[in-house]
Formats: structure tokens, C-alpha cells, sequence
């Protein structure tokens, strides 16, 4: 029911409020993931780190900001950005899939220094880098999903790595 009505589940929160460790809180929107560091306060919870997919655009990102590799990046990027050294998932109300953008954001941040207390995440290798997406481009049947990018869209995994290496070099 709580799902339905898209209240909190505060079993669920007490859960991990009980276990004293920082949120991971990813959310996606209509045009991009924001992804926060958030820890529990008498007063009120406390943002400790955020990151918005946008912000990908200044590292040279010039893709969707929704997909599982802008997912991967933000959560890369939070990690870099982020002093904390550990965190517990907070989904919300998702129900995780296979290839969930959760996924991708999780193993960006586990990537970038953050254990996120999870045994495994459910992630393949083509679509972190976006192969799943180029493939899907060059089928043709999109008409203008990526005119914006064009041609370019063939080079996303070199985009992909780009990226991935000026976020290596954040707070350097």
C-alpha cells in the first residue's frame, strides 16, 4: 500500500537509520539522475555531498543524462566529490531491476572510493559504456531521439573513457 501511495516506508527507514551510516540517495527525474551523500540529523537530514547528471556537461559529456553510463559517471563523480568512505543504498520506493540506472550510479561511486554495502551489482559491461545504446542508434528506426548527437553517437565510448578520466583527476 505504501508503494502505491508513494508514502515512506519507515520500517525500511529505520532500518537504516539503525545502522549510523551515510545515504546514498539516487533519484531520477525527467531529464537527469541526482545523486546525494545524506546523513541522518535530529533537525533534519543533512546533505553531505550532491550531484546532479548536468554537471557532467563540463567535463565533456555530451550524451543523454539519464542513461546507465551518465549514471555510472554521476556516480563516479559524487564519489570524488564525497568525503564519506561508506554508505547504505536508499532506493526510495524503486523496485531494482536488471540494468537499473541504480545499478550503474552504485558502481560508479564503489568505483570511486565509496563502499556502498552491497555484494554485487547487476550491471553488463556493454551497457556501461553505452554499446546498447550505439547499437540502437545505428538501427536507424529512432527518427530525431539522437539528432542532437548525430554521427558522434559512434564514438560514445571514447567519450565515455574521456570523461571517466578528467573525473579521475577531480580534487587533484
Amino acid at each position: 500500500m505504501m508503494r502505491k501511495n508513494k508514502t515512506t516506508n519507515y520500517r525500511a527507514r529505520l532500518g537504516m537509520l539503525k545502522s549510523r551510516l551515510p545515504r546514498l540517495v539516487v533519484r531520477k527525474t525527467n531529464s537527469m539522475i541526482i545523486g546525494q551523500i545524506v546523513e541522518y540529523g535530529e533537525s533534519g537530514d543533512k546533505t553531505l555531498a550532491s550531484v546532479y547528471s548536468k554537471e557532467l556537461r563540463s567535463y565533456g559529456w555530451n550524451f543523454g543524462l539519464k542513461n546507465s553510463p551518465a549514471a555510472y559517471l554521476s556516480g563516479f563523480l559524487l564519489g570524488k566529490k564525497s568525503s564519506a568512505k561508506e554508505a547504505i543504498l536508499d532506493k526510495g520506493t524503486r523496485t531494482l531491476k536488471k540494468d537499473s540506472f541504480i545499478y550503474y550510479f552504485m558502481k560508479g561511486a564503489s568505483d570511486a572510493g565509496i563502499d556502498v554495502h552491497t555484494k554485487e551489482f547487476d550491471i553488463t559491461e556493454d551497457r556501461l559504456s553505452g554499446k546498447h545504446i550505439v547499437e540502437y542508434a545505428s538501427k536507424g528506426v529512432t527518427g530525431n531521439q539522437f539528432s542532437a548527437v548525430g554521427k558522434t553517437i559512434n564514438n560514445m565510448k571514447d567519450e565515455f573513457d574521456n570523461v571517466l578520466k578528467k573525473l579521475n583527476e577531480y580534487g587533484k
